[in-house]
């Protein structure tokens, strides 16, 4: 009897990233699977200006990018807004010089301090010659955006994602765009941030009254997409009360409890880093903390049985 092996951690493919107009002038540029490292953009176009909303992970992806919006708006962007400040969000800023790079006040530093940190983690993936690029423009708690006759709203909701989380709202077309805030088809992911502040994120969100919704990885959805991202973390939060009850470790809880309900959704293994952030904040750690990653990354792929596939 053979077994099967561990899932390569990467896999090469051609960029194909696609904007989709999802209202007038406003764009989602989406990266199929959206599991780790493809995710999703943004593009804004009106009066003879644009935006972007994050940029990609790989030089390639993010040339490819670049292509796509000079494309369709004919002119670069003025303004690049990045949800936070993970590589696959932000790497692609360098081909995009003519923009201000917009971001939270945490989102630059923490985009400073991590560096190029996440191609270490898959050194087999084609990256690219690569160039750190963090925000010029920074905020605190809202900012508006003028492009052309659209209003975009800079806001952060605190620890979630991430410590220095940026969704952009639209209130006129009513599209949100929520960075990894919400996944759609793919496991949320908070060890950075928080799940308690990914919960009161989400009902800030769920507030707004948006009818399209650009998740940060997978398909452009409604408001719906709040749904189950709200009852997965509602349930990293019952597993953590259950397994600190029962003596038992985040890895160890994650190995008995598996993904549940949640078994379809790609990244599965994310359960692991997640846990322990519930568990901390159960023992009342304050939401955005900070936690060894590294050891999380290693213990995630421990469980995983190797690294997790990334197909950037």
């Amino acid at each position: 009897m053979t077994s099967t092996p561990p899932a390569p951690s990467s896999a090469r493919r051609a960029p194909d990233g696609r904007l989709a107009e999802v209202a007038d002038g406003v764009f989602a540029y989406l990266q199929p699977d959206g599991g780790w490292c493809l995710n999703n953009a943004g593009l804004l176009v009106d009066g003879g200006e644009c935006a972007l909303v994050d940029t990609v992970a790989t030089e390639e992806r993010a040339r490819h990018l670049r292509t796509q919006v000079l494309h369709t708006a004919g002119r670069p962007p003025r303004f690049l807004v990045n949800t936070h400040f993970h590589g696959d969000h932000t790497f692609g800023n360098f081909v995009f010089p003519e923009a201000v790079v917009v971001g939270h006040e945490r989102a630059r530093a923490e985009a400073a301090a991590a560096g190029l940190h996440l191609t270490g983690l898959w050194p087999d993936v084609c990256w690219g010659d690569l160039e750190v690029v963090v925000p010029d423009l920074t905020y605190h708690a809202r900012m508006t955006l003028h492009v052309g006759s659209v209003e975009a709203r800079l806001v952060h909701p605190g620890p979630a994602h991430t410590t220095g989380d940026t969704v952009v709202w639209l209130p006129r077309q009513r599209v949100l765009f929520t960075g990894d805030l919400v996944m759609a088809g793919a496991t949320p992911f908070c060890p950075m941030g928080s799940v308690s502040g990914s919960l009161r994120a989400l009902a800030e969100l769920r507030a707004l009254g948006a009818v399209t919704v650009v998740p940060g990885h997978g398909p452009v959805g409604g408001p719906e997409l709040f749904d189950v991202n709200e009852a997965y973390l509602r349930r990293l939060q019952r597993l953590a009360a259950e397994g600190i009850a029962a003596g038992l470790s985040p890895l160890e809880t994650a190995r008995e409890a598996g993904p549940g309900p949640y078994a379809d959704l790609l990244d599965a293994e994310r359960l692991v880093p997640n846990l322990h952030r519930a568990y901390a904040e159960a023992r009342g750690a304050v939401p955005g903390v900070p936690l060894d990653i590294p050891a999380l990354f290693g213990e995630m792929a421990e469980h995983h049985g190797g690294l997790p596939l990334c197909r950037a």
